[in-house]
């Protein structure tokens, strides 16, 4: 390299350089507020519940917090120019989440170590943990591209533990759990959803010419053949498979809903929408005139005020409409942090956190709540989108498109938009799954983000 090249070639890496740290610090300064807002949280709830402050559980959030900046610290190494923003807002959802699970518990009466509030830290630390090592271990996302088919394979084994005699659990009805001995137990599902959308990019990348070039034209849509169905129809039947075995319509609706953004986002073509809308729409209907839990669900969505629904037990609408009164009590502005009822409500920890939240925080918190969601969703689109590779796109739009429709189901079905499901608010709610699922999701947008700006543009 000549001298001049070399004079050249340095200042550009000193921008670069500084541009890095400038993120960094911005990261920083967002986390540190996060942390702030988490903390007073906190505090709030044991002044409104208790009138008085305990510091146990604010010791054990100071450490939660401290393992997000071992985080931060991990990227200013690993992955320097990652998005500034991913991790500030799941610290921030994190904590708001472990505070009004804790105000919770207090209501209950449910203080101690043994409170869902205290095991919630300890999920989310090995959460972030989980985050650090995927940040640590995946140095290049395309190195995930080489397992296309295994992220596939280990999905299905995943899908089908809770199956299993000896340690699936059944709770609540629903089939989708395993047990860790007696300690513990686990949703496999939640990394399923992260090995599917691996598993969807890989494949869709290999075979997109012929699921989007081939095709007969009717009303100026380009339709594909019958025997370019077989994609997806195969994740059509898993899908009502999960219906029908493990009782989670849910999880069906999310990873049906996954697979088709990502045949869409691949493609481009509207048919393929307008088949698996068709398609999933007819399996619910068939589904809820044939099973007796679905059908109570759009039963409690039609008619939940109705003395009949109201009152059945189990499988009626108490639940739905209770989680509608807190809502309301709340108002615009809430009754304040550790001031509501949200013990009224059944399970208002995992399945009706947002209710709670919205009676305590009014319609005001509950819009700056969803808005650090459509930020969060945001970013990962942008990232998806702006990546260099085709595989690279389609994993950050299918991750991303993972929290938004969660965020959709479990919020549409508190607020009556559409039938309830079952499924938890990522960060927010009471359930280490989906805690682990969602920060190693974003570990891995922050190791996409940091490739984006890191590479130049290659298709795979």
């Amino acid at each position: 390299m000549t001298d001049a090249a070399t004079a050249t070639a340095r200042p550009a890496a000193e921008r670069q350089g500084f541009f890095r740290q400038k993120l960094r610090n911005l990261e920083l300064l967002l986390l540190v507020f996060a942390c702030g807002i988490d903390a007073g949280a906190i505090v709030l709830v044991q002044l409104g519940a208790l009138g008085s402050i305990d510091t146990t559980l604010v010791s054990l959030g100071a450490g939660l917090s401290a393992l997000v900046l071992a985080v931060h610290v991990v990227l200013r190494f690993a992955a320097p120019a990652a998005d500034p923003f991913l991790l500030p807002i799941a610290t921030v959802l994190n904590g708001l989440g472990v505070a009004e699970i804790y105000r919770i518990d207090i209501a209950d009466g449910a203080t101690g170590w043994e409170s869902v509030a205290v095991r919630q830290i300890f999920w989310s630390a090995l959460a972030v943990v989980a985050a650090i090592v995927v940040l640590l271990v995946v140095r290049n996302h395309r190195v995930l591209f080489r397992y296309t088919y295994v992220a596939g394979f280990a999905a299905i084994v995943l899908l089908l533990l809770p199956l299993l005699p000896f340690i699936g659990r059944e709770v609540s009805g629903a089939r989708v759990w395993i047990g860790i001995g007696d300690v513990a137990s686990f949703q496999p599902g939640e990394i399923a959803k992260i090995a599917l959308a691996v598993f969807f990019a890989g494949y869709l990348v290999r075979n997109r010419d012929s699921l989007s070039m081939v095709g007969r034209t009717v009303l100026g849509m380009r339709f594909p053949r019958l025997r370019d169905l077989g994609p997806i129809l195969v994740v059509w039947a898993v899908t009502m498979g999960v219906i029908v075995f493990q009782r989670d319509l849910g999880t069906a609706l999310l990873y049906f809903g996954l697979f088709l953004v990502m045949l869409y986002v691949a493609t481009g073509r509207t048919s393929w929408v307008l088949i698996g809308v068709g398609l999933f729409l007819g399996g619910a209907l068939l589904a809820s005139q044939t099973l007796d839990y679905v059908g109570n669900r759009f039963a409690n969505w039609l008619e939940p005020f109705s003395a009949e629904r109201y009152g059945a037990d189990p499988g009626g609408s108490y639940q739905l409409v209770q989680g509608l009164f807190g809502l309301a009590h709340g108002g615009l502005l809430g009754t304040g942090l550790g001031q509501g009822m949200p013990d009224l409500t059944p399970v208002p920890q995992s399945d009706y956190i947002i209710a709670s939240l919205g009676e305590e925080l009014g319609l005001a918190g509950l819009f700056a709540i969803f808005g650090l969601y459509l930020l969060l969703v945001s970013r990962g689109f942008r990232i998806g989108f702006a990546g260099q590779d085709d595989f690279g796109r389609l994993l950050g739009v299918g991750l991303s498109f993972v929290i938004a429709l969660q965020c959709f189901i479990v919020i549409g079905g508190v607020t009556r938009v559409i039938p309830l499901t079952g499924l938890t608010t990522p960060f927010l709610a009471a359930g280490g799954s989906s805690l682990v699922a969602n920060w190693m999701i974003v570990a891995v947008l922050l190791r996409l983000s940091d490739t984006v700006r890191s590479q130049p543009r290659l298709v795979v």
